[in-house]
């Protein structure tokens, strides 16, 4: 598998100097396994993976929603493949909302918050909303099996984390889930076991959580955790990478290379998430 990152920001989009080494897009990622494409989250990084899917047209490509805050669906109606005739989109999101998938990435494209609606995209979709632990098998082009399940994680209005397992190979993609005082998510321990690759949210630091550090007080019940309790569930799961992801809007270049830092000191195989980021398993 080939993992890239196109947004790894948290919250809103964050552009300016003091974000460009890191990148200030909102959440996307591409997985490529043998010929499938799939993507994680349809934040503004998004926009950029649609021009460079653009050459590969016609395309077909699954692309799998956490959750339905605008900061992972905001970059869907700049998504340049979607309004290309001949290509073709898998949709899953978790049926864990009031409006199923479809009916969010439209309403999001109504008047008067956008002026093409949904319908004027001219590719071809299908949208299905996943039950927690529903599993999806996609054809890899190669006669193996793409296998992507999933597991509800700890945020406001609900998330789904998903595992990607292509032959012997794992990947995780764990984003907007809050940790539990005191013991580390059984559910996204299983879900992460063994696995080569864990994209964690680690949008806080720990004293940021706690309202020590930075504006606004405390972060508990807001939906998002900190490098120190993504390790513990690293450990927890014996996974072998540790990827920090969904970074504070607030945090410049400098500050999300010290939370690297730190997490480094009890868990060496950490990296943070930035564009363009490429991670071969």
């Amino acid at each position: 598998m080939l993992i890239t990152f196109w947004g790894v920001r948290g919250s809103i989009p964050t552009p300016g100097p003091n974000t460009a080494k890191i990148g200030g897009n909102t959440s996307c990622v591409e997985v490529r396994a043998g010929d499938a494409v799939l993507i994680f989250d349809g934040g503004t990084g998004l926009r950029l993976l649609g021009k460079k899917l653009l050459p590969e047209m016609p395309l077909v490509a699954h692309m799998f929603f956490s959750h339905v805050h605008w900061d992972h669906i905001q970059g869907f109606p700049f998504f340049e493949p979607a309004f290309v005739a001949g290509n073709m989109f898998h949709l899953y999101g978790g049926n864990i909302v009031s409006r199923t998938l479809e009916e969010t990435l439209a309403g999001q494209m109504e008047n008067p918050n956008f002026p093409v609606h949904l319908s004027a995209m001219a590719a071809r979709m299908t949208f299905r909303d996943l039950r927690e632990g529903e599993a999806v098998d996609i054809d890899d082009g190669h006669g193996a099996a793409v296998h992507v399940t999933n597991a509800s994680g700890n945020h406001p209005q609900g998330v789904y984390a998903f595992r990607v397992q292509h032959e012997a190979k794992a990947f995780v993609y764990a984003t907007d889930t809050e940790h539990y005082e005191g013991r580390v998510d059984d559910k996204l321990v299983a879900l992460a076991r063994g696995a080569d690759v864990l994209v964690y949210d680690a949008q806080y630091t720990p004293e940021e959580y706690t309202g020590k550090a930075g504006s606004a007080g405390s972060k508990k019940g807001w939906g998002h955790s900190t490098f120190e309790e993504g390790v513990k569930v690293a450990k927890a799961a014996h996974v072998r990478q540790l990827v920090l992801f969904h970074h504070d809007p607030l945090q410049t270049d400098s500050a999300v290379l010290e939370k690297e830092a730190r997490a480094r000191t009890t868990f060496p195989d950490v990296v943070a998430a930035r564009e363009g980021l490429q991670i071969r398993i």
